[in-house]
Parts: structure tokens; sequence; C-alpha cells
């Protein structure tokens, strides 16, 4: 359990929570679907590599306040995806600036139905309440334009081209009174 209390957030289709070790399994299965991880990454995540995923958000919120959400359906409480804002010390060109990185993954049944937009838009109104309006990045491969849409209903304007980790990336960021 972590140390600091995770906010629950709902909106009208969805519940973000805390990551938990007994989500491990629901999420393994998501990013180990090569649908998931085309454009995040390339190839599905080891069970290892998940782990680390877990343990990475829920330390995120235990030492920066802020982290990654588990997003499940309301009405059923089936696994959605995850959600959230973070800090990865990208080793990126243009810097980031010290912004936090938005960031969003769902199982891919659950594509195509807005529940990323309603997510994501749920995820930066709680950080605006909390740390007040601010800038937030993201990056996204050229080619994921159900990603780059959700990106653009959210605020998210393009500002930069670049790589990362010798894959094309673009750079978005959305600033104060967007969205």
């Amino acid at each position: 359990m972590p140390a600091i209390d995770i906010p629950t957030i709902d909106t009208e289709r969805l519940t973000l929570r805390g990551p938990r070790r007994e989500d491990f399994e629901e999420a393994f299965a998501m990013w180990g679907d090569p649908r998931v991880t085309r454009y995040i990454g390339g190839k599905p995540s080891t069970r290892e590599e998940m782990w680390s995923r877990l343990l990475r958000y829920v330390g995120h919120w235990d030492v920066m306040g802020f982290g990654f959400w588990v997003v499940r359906e309301k009405s059923t409480g089936r696994f959605i995806g995850e959600v959230g804002l973070a800090d990865f010390h990208r080793e990126i060109d243009p810097s980031f600036g010290g912004a936090k990185e938005a960031g969003w993954a769902l199982a891919p049944w659950a594509h195509g139905k807005g529940f990323a937009t309603e997510a994501v838009s749920a995820a930066l109104k709680w950080a605006d309440g909390r740390f007040g309006p601010e800038r937030v990045v993201c990056i996204i491969d050229p080619g994921n334009e159900a990603s780059l849409k959700v990106a653009n209903r959210c605020g998210f304007r393009e500002f930069a081209r670049g790589t990362y980790k010798g894959e094309p990336i673009r750079m978005l960021e959305r600033l104060p009174g967007a969205g």
C-alpha cells in the first residue's frame, strides 16, 4: 500500500483510482497486447517490465504527489487502462523543463469509445485543481492518429518534433488555460 492517499476520480462513465497489486494481471494483459504497444515502445511488455511499471506508478504518487491511475468502467468495474501524469526525466531534446507529462494507454476493447478523452480530461482537471494551471506535455508517435486526436481534444498542441530512443515523436504541450 502506498504511503500517500491517491485520489479517486469519478466521471460520468469512469472511475480513476490508484494502482494496486491486484491490477497486475489485467494491466499485464493490456501491455502484452501488440495493438497497445504498437506506438508505445513497439513491443509487448514482459511480466518483469509490467511489474516495474506498476512499482513506478505507485512510487510516483509517493515521491511526486501525482502519477498514473487505473481506469475502470464505473458501471461494470471492467479494466479500461491507465491514465496519468509523470516526471520520467526523459533524455529528450527539447527538454520538458520540469513539466508534468501526460500519458494514457487503453485496452483494445476500450478504443474508440471516448474513454481516453474522458479520463485524460479528468486527470488534467485534477492536476489544475491540485497544482494550479501549468504547462503539461506529452509525446506521441506520429502514426498514432487516435492519441493525437485525444491530445487535441484535451487542449494539447504540437510544439516540436524529434526522436526518443531512436523513434520519431511529436511533442505536444497544453499551456495554462487550455483545455
